[in-house]
Formats: structure tokens, sequence, C-alpha cells
């Protein structure tokens, strides 16, 4: 990923005036991250990339977890930084449904 890059994503946030409204989101929806009364049934797959702190024992508390990838390369922004590599990932776990 270039510095061109991470400035065109800065960008559209900072032209647009959505940087405030995208990050709404989480404040607004953290009361409920509580861990719901029993796991979800609902397939899930997982891809966890360099920078992120997902651990596979949590996941599976919550979520039916059919597909885990686990990447050396890309990180928190993976479709910018390795799309070629999450774009598998995607196809590799609706694949296998």
């Amino acid at each position: 990923m270039s510095a061109d890059d991470v400035l065109t994503n800065v960008s559209l946030y900072w032209f647009t005036g959505t940087a405030s409204s995208s990050g709404r989101l989480y404040r607004e929806s953290a009361p409920d991250w509580a861990p719901p009364d029993e796991p979800d049934k609902t397939p899930t797959g997982i891809a966890v990339f360099p920078g992120d702190s997902t651990v596979r024992r949590y996941a599976e508390q919550v979520h039916n977890v059919v597909h885990w990838s686990e990447f050396a390369t890309g990180g928190h922004y993976a479709a910018l930084q390795a799309p070629a590599l999450l774009a598998d990932d995607i196809r590799a776990f609706f694949a296998a449904l």
C-alpha cells in the first residue's frame, strides 16, 4: 500500500465530511457488544490479518465459525492492503457453503 492509497482513503472521509459519522456507528453500538445469551447459528468466516486481535476460542463461543484464515501480510484494512488475499478468502468461504 502506497502513501497515495492512504491519502486517497483518508481524503474520501475528509472531503465528504463523513469521518465523524463513520465512527459514530462504533460508539452507538458499543452497549450491544455484550455476548449473546446463546451462540449465533449463522455460518461465519473469519480472516485474521496482521494487527487484528481476533482469538478463535472467543469467536467460537458466540459464532458458528466454519471458516478461519490467518494471513502474514495485509493488515486491519485488508481490502486496501491485500485485496487479492481477502477476495480469495471470501470466495473460499462461500464456495464451501
